[in-house]
Formats: structure tokens, C-alpha cells, sequence
């Protein structure tokens, strides 16, 4: 069935998946087309939200187009669109509070205390024990305050047997010890992927209680970007006991805090994905597939998820999918506007990707050319959203005075620490963004279009240089008084041109 809503004058839509961000707001000339049945790429939401207090909802993933002043839907499942007031912080209040409210529930002060640390860029698929101590013991070196550290892809004997490769971690216990007397908190990367030559696949491939299965009852094998694999079903018992004991047995045995949960998203588990078959046994749908696993890492306090479907209103830990070493082809260009639409759909407790870019493939030799300037605006864009995450180590990537213009970023979060988890406290209750865009909190401004700076709750303006060899930082600023980052009071309603060198992080605060 297909469903077809007109765009008002001068009304701006944002919504579905982040990883659209920079493609939003969509207006009367917009032309747009994504089928989320398909692929929900990072964080999807089946909500639109527009500036003048409307907004569509399903319960299901949808197709959308939007062209020539219209937007047009297709599902097999219900479609509305509804009144929710006249601002777009009217809409999004409207349709959380009605769909998808808050409960409460806390997430950890750790995430947004002080800057996270990945071991991904660093070490890619070669994590080790020595050399991931080392490198926490260079964070605590180099002035950083510890937080969380997450051992990234690399550890684990094999997908599926989550148990430490003892070649390259000859003695975790005492390593996780260790990151713990530096006061880190420890989290392990962890897929729903199983070998599907290994050992619990020859021990469950005939269990139909394990796995997710073709039509005809055989372990379905799903491609992702490692290859080919079995695939966990979090719809079944066995299957959450199976991946719940190893994990449990890792925080018992070795005192891991949490865990980076990675992949399983609506794709994987998509009938289309799976090569030995036309659908799963089951033929539950892949939305389904997804919330469960998203679902599963619930219960660890520190946890890290970057693809879920429906994931809005839930007090959970989401990253900006990985990022590319670039100003303008998926990397430090998308960071303000993917930030924004989180928000905007539910997610407020949100990372950045890792600083300098978290997709690996750009650091190979063979294609790797570092812009020192790129990885210093990175940290400053980073710094001011609710989370900041390293990976590449600034202090031996860098020269000595662009390390110390990253370093003040990371500085200046620690000024904001309280104020950020003030805000993080007030979203886990009322749903807020914390990130938000100059339209959510000055309406009808013509603010709309705005993607280059943006306010950290309601007090600060944040607006850090995002263009390659720029020094100075235009800033649209609301009426009001504000106050600039050295003191001066400003009267508002107008244009600044703001000198934004190295090392400085434009931000204002607003006088009430």
C-alpha cells in the first residue's frame, strides 16, 4: 500500500535513518528515495518529523520517496501522519511520548566523563595484549584522563567462540587487571556471527533451536563484511543462553565490564542476504531479528551498538557509523548532520565515530595520507557531542603542536563534563536531544538548514570549524546576549565572523 503526504511551504523533514543526515532537512525540492525493508543503515527510526509540528509514523520499516513536493510511502503496514503542534521540538515531543517514551533507566557516567578510547585504528584485526597495554599506559602518559577502552575486533579466538586468542593474549586476567589499577573500564567487541567451519557450528548445525535457518532447516549463511557466516537468532532461547554464558564467563573470569556489539543489522538478517536460501525458517521478519539482538547487550551496563532499527527512546550507548579520513566524502562533513538526526529520532546519548576516521581500510599503507589539519578538526567537531572517541593515537600520528591543539579539544570536554552529564540525566527522563539543531531550540528562525553548528542542550552554541583550510568560523547567532569562549558578551541576532585557528573550538553560551 502506498501512502502520500504533501510538503507545506516552507516545511522541513528529517528523519529515518542518520546515516542520511547529510541529505537532510527535506524540502518541496528534495528528491530522496530509500527502502528501509530493505537496508536500515546505523541508527533507523520509522519516524519523519518536520518544522511545523507534523509527523509520520509506522511500526514497521517502510520505502520512501520524496520528489516533486511530495512524500510517498509503501508498506504493507499502517502509515500515519499526525498533528503534533507547530515547532519541530513540538513534533518530536509529540511522537516520543506517544510511541517511543523514555523510562528512566540510566546509562554509565564513564561514556561521557571523559574521552573514550578504541583500540580499532590502531591494531585492526592484530589486538594484543602488550600492545594494548602500552597504549593505555601512553593515554594515561599524555595527560588524558581514563575512561573506557574498548578492545575492538581481533581478540576473540573466532567469530562465534568468544574466548581470548591466548597467542596474542597470553594472560587477560591480569591485562584487564591492569587497565582497571589505570582506571579504565574494559569492553570486548562482539558480533552474532558464528564460523560456520568451527566448533559450535559442528556442535548446533543439526540443533534447530541454534542459529538462524533457511526455509528448508539448514543454518543460514549470511554475508557481512568479513566474509560468510552462521547467524545468531535472538528470537530463540538456546540462542541468547548460548552467546549470554560466554559473555557472562568473560566478566566472571576476567572482569570485563561490557561490550561493544557490533553489526547484526536488518540487512544481515534480510532474506535476501542469506546465500543458501530464499528465506529463514522461521520467516520472522529482519526488524524483528535486529531489535532482538539490539535487545540482547541491554543488560550489560557498558555496552555499544551503532546498528538498530527502532532503537529510539532506549536508554543505550549508539555510535555515528564508521567514518572516512576525509572533509567531504562520509568523514567530518557528516558528523553535525548525522548528529543532529539521532537526536531527532530518538537517540541522544551518541559518539561521534573515532577521531581521524574509524574505517580502516583509509589507514592502509597503500592509501593512507594523513591530514594532521583533518585530524585536529575531527577532535574539535568530536569534543562537544554528548561522547568523544580516539582510536588512532594523536601523539604518535601527529607533530607536537597540532597533538597539543588535539589534546586541548579533549581539555575542553573536561570543562563541560558535568554540564554534559547533566544533560545526559535530564534525556534518560525526558527524551530530549542533547545535540540539537539550531531549529529544534530557536523556531521558525529560518534555521532550518543549519548543519555546521549546533546547541548542547539549551545553553551552548557549538560551532567548530568543518571546512579544510579555514581559520575563521562564520556562526548565525539567535537574539539574546551570549557569552563567547574568552569572556566577551555578544549581542545576538546576527552574523559573526570569528577567528577559529588550530586549537580553538568556537562556543557561546547563552544569557538567559
Amino acid at each position: 500500500m502506498k501512502y502520500l503526504f504533501k510538503i507545506l511551504k516552507d516545511e522541513h523533514w528529517w528523519g529515518g535513518t542518520a546515516d542520511h543526515g547529510i541529505r537532510m532537512p527535506f524540502d518541496e525540492k528534495s528528491e530522496y528515495s530509500a527502502d528501509f525493508r530493505l537496508r536500515a543503515p546505523n541508527q533507523t527510526m520509522p519516524l519523519f518529523i518536520s518544522d511545523m509540528g507534523r509527523y509520520i509514523w509506522s511500526e514497521k520499516p517502510f520505502k520512501v520517496d520524496i520528489s516533486g513536493g511530495e512524500i510517498t510511502m509503501e508498506s504493507e503496514y499502517e502509515i500515519n501522519m499526525y498533528e503534533g503542534g507547530t515547532t519541530l521540538r513540538d513534533a518530536y515531543l509529540s511522537a516520543m511520548k506517544r510511541y517511543f517514551p523514555f523510562s528512566g533507566k540510566r546509562v554509565m557516567d564513564e561514556f561521557f566523563s571523559s574521552p573514550q578510547f578504541n583500540t580499532w585504528i590502531e591494531f585492526t584485526y592484530d589486538q594484543n595484549q602488550q600492545g594494548i597495554i602500552e597504549y593505555a599506559e601512553s593515554i594515561i602518559r599524555e595527560g588524558y584522563t581514563p575512561g573506557v577502552i574498548m578492545i575492538d575486533e581481533g581478540w576473540q579466538k573466532a567469530y562465534g567462540d568468544w574466548t581470548f586468542d591466548e597467542k596474542k593474549f597470553p594472560d587477560p586476567k591480569y591485562m584487564t587487571d591492569y587497565l582497571h589499577s589505570l582506571g579504565f573500564k574494559v569492553m570486548l567487541w562482539v558480533v552474532p556471527m558464528v564460523c560456520p567451519d568451527g566448533k559450535y557450528y559442528r556442535k548446533y548445525k543439526d540443533d534447530m533451536s541454534h542459529f538462524l535457518r533457511t526455509e528448508k532447516g539448514k543454518p543460514a549463511l549470511v554475508e557481512w563484511w568479513n566474509g560468510v557466516s552462521c547467524i545468531l537468532d535472538f528470537t530463540k532461547k538456546a540462542d541468547n543462553e548460548f552467546l549470554y554464558s560466554q559473555l557472562d564467563r568473560l566478566v566472571a573470569d576476567y572482569g570485563i565490564d561490557g561490550f561493544k556489539l557490533d553489526g547484526g543489522t536488518l540487512q544481515m538478517y534480510h532474506k535476501s542476504n542469506i546465500v543458501n536460501g530464499e528465506d529463514n525458517f522461521e520467516k520472522t521478519p529482519s526488524d524483528i531479528l535486529n531489535i532482538k539482538w539490539n535487545e540482547f547487550g541491554e543488560k550489560y551496563p557498558y555496552h555499544e551498538y551503532k546498528d538498530t532499527f527502532k532503537g529510539g527512546g532506549k536508554a543505550v550507548i549508539q555510535r555515528i557509523r564508521d567514518k572516512q579520513h576525509s572533509w567531504d566524502k562520509e568523514g567530518l562533513n557528516t558528523l553535525i548532520p548525522n548528529g543532529i538526526v539521532l537526536g531527532l529520532i530518538g537517540h541522544p546519548f551518541i559518539c561521534p565515530d573515532m577521531i581521524g576516521g574509524g574505517d580502516y581500510l583509509a589507514f592502509l599503507p597503500d592509501r593512507f595520507s594523513l591530514d594532521e589539519e583533518l585530524f585536529v578538526r575531527m577532535a574539535e567537531c568530536s569534543a562537544l557531542f554528548p561522547m568523544m572517541q580516539f582510536s588512532k593515537a594523536p601523539w604518535s600520528t601527529l607533530s607536537e603542536e597540532n597533538n597539543a591543539c588535539v589534546k586541548n579539544a579533549a581539555d575542553t570536554r573536561m570543562k563541560f563534563k558535568d554540564y554534559i552529564i547533566e544533560l545526559v540525566r535530564e534525556a534518560e527522563v525526558s527524551g530530549e536531544p542533547i545535540l540539537r539543531n539550531m531549529e529544534y531550540e530557536f523556531p521558525h528562525m529560518g534555521y532550518a538548514e543549519i548543519k555546521d553548528q549546533f546547541m548542547l542542550g539549551n545553553k551552548f552554541l557549538i560551532a567548530p570549524v568543518t571546512k579544510k583550510g579555514h581559520t575563521q568560523k562564520e556562526v548565525i547567532l539567535p537574539e539574546g546576549k551570549w557569552k563567547l569562549y574568552n569572556g566577551e558578551v555578544i549581542n545576538g541576532g546576527k552574523k559573526l565572523t570569528l577567528d577559529a585557528p588550530l586549537g580553538r573550538i568556537i562556543y557561546l553560551e547563552k544569557l538567559f
